[in-house]
């Protein structure tokens, strides 16, 4: 299969999250390139690679002091080199951030993907060229694929060859939690219940609802995970009930879950929230933890119609929905409701995901290609390097 070129605006290992999930998949059969966006420093500027299982991760380092199209200038370099140095004649390009779309200057791409993973523009501090770049990431791109369905209805109108690909799920891995797994000792002297989250807790994090349901209930332990980014962690709210404690890797997250009563997903209603599909939702419900959220467009649909999670805004209807979830768990109720969840979840998952998306992909491809080896046989026959 045709090498993958990646620009990411996530470090690989940040929150192993859609990327990871997808571009491993996308490793089994194909070299993957994940290119991070640069590293600043008082060094030579290079590209410096190193390989995270099948995938290889590549990061510029910039020497500090270049304007940013000076920085984009030594990257896209550095990508043409990467490609002459790797012998890639066939690759395809898999952009995450229009932000960077000029690097690729000097690539040539079989088929150019843009998958949509969030409204970026709507984030705090996006820069303001970022909406004119992703027009013409929309203008390049064979085929496009949104991080959730209300993405797919924003973006469809845009391209002719959008499709939407919710968050998935490793059941396995989540199901984990449910087979006794020891309680992590920073997590194991809290009382209960405890309710939990665990993600990137930034702008989309509602920290003013979490501080009042903690006032509220000071006798429910609220167990909050992940980095904090984007607000100064002396602005969020502090309690004897609040605990934070940092990033865990991925493998770590079920043996959390395994001691949560309630999972949380208490995002903020506001432009950076309204085209998410947390990737958190089907990973709590293969837990087995009941999950409350706030009115998400793609936790409403579907897991709130199907009466899989509990919606509430206000923080008098969260903290009355975490009650419900408490008092159901161990109930006939609340384990008719996990298995409907289990029968919802057997329709999901990364491998499947990534098929289905690496179909459309050579789909899109098949045009190009057809071009591509009409010209050169035709000029062949004439002798013309045209």
């Amino acid at each position: 299969m045709p090498a993958l070129l990646v620009l990411a605006h996530l470090r690989w290992d940040f929150v192993f999250q859609r990327p990871q999930h997808l571009l491993t998949r996308a490793a089994r059969d194909r070299t993957v390139y994940y290119i991070e966006e640069p590293i600043f420093g008082e060094h030579d500027s290079h590209l410096e690679r190193r390989r995270e299982g099948n995938v290889i991760v590549c990061t510029p380092r910039i020497r500090a002091g270049l304007s940013p199209d000076e920085s984009q200038g030594k990257t896209a370099q550095m990508l043409t080199e990467l490609v002459r140095a790797e012998g890639l004649i066939e690759y395809d390009l898999w952009v995450y951030t229009p932000m960077e779309l000029p690097v690729t200057v000097g690539l040539s791409p079989r088929v150019t993907v843009y998958d949509c993973m969030d409204e970026l523009a709507n984030f705090k501090g996006a820069p303001p060229e970022l909406r004119q770049r992703e027009a013409q990431l929309f203008d390049r791109a064979g085929v496009v694929f949104t991080g959730g369905q209300r993405l797919y209805e924003a973006k469809s109108e845009r391209h002719p060859n959008v499709h939407p690909f919710p968050s998935s799920v490793e059941v396995c891995h989540f199901a984990q939690a449910r087979n006794g797994l020891a309680d992590p000792a920073d997590q194991a002297g809290m009382a209960r219940p405890r309710l939990g989250f665990y993600g990137v807790i930034d702008e989309r994090f509602d920290t003013e609802l979490i501080a009042e349901v903690a006032r509220r209930r000071p006798e429910w332990q609220f167990v909050l995970i992940g980095p904090v980014v984007k607000i100064d962690p002396v602005d969020l709210p502090q309690a004897a009930n609040l605990h934070y404690l940092g990033m865990k890797g991925y493998a770590d997250l079920p043996a959390y879950l395994a001691h949560w009563d309630v999972a949380l997903l208490p995002f903020a209603r506001n432009d950076a929230t309204e085209f998410i599909s947390p990737t958190k939702t089907p990973e709590y419900l293969a837990a087995g933890v009941p999950v409350v959220s706030t009115g998400i467009c793609d936790v409403v649909r579907p897991y709130g119609q199907l009466e899989l999670a509990r919606i509430a805004d206000t923080p008098e209807e969260f903290e009355a929905a975490c009650q419900a979830a408490l008092d159901e768990r161990g109930t006939e109720a609340g384990q008719h409701r996990q298995t409907r969840a289990d029968q919802y979840l057997n329709g999901l998952s990364w491998d499947l995901t990534w098929s289905e998306m690496a179909q459309l992909i050579e789909e899109a491809a098949a045009p190009a290609t057809l071009h591509t080896r009409t010209s050169s046989h035709a000029a062949l026959l004439t002798g013309s390097d045209d």
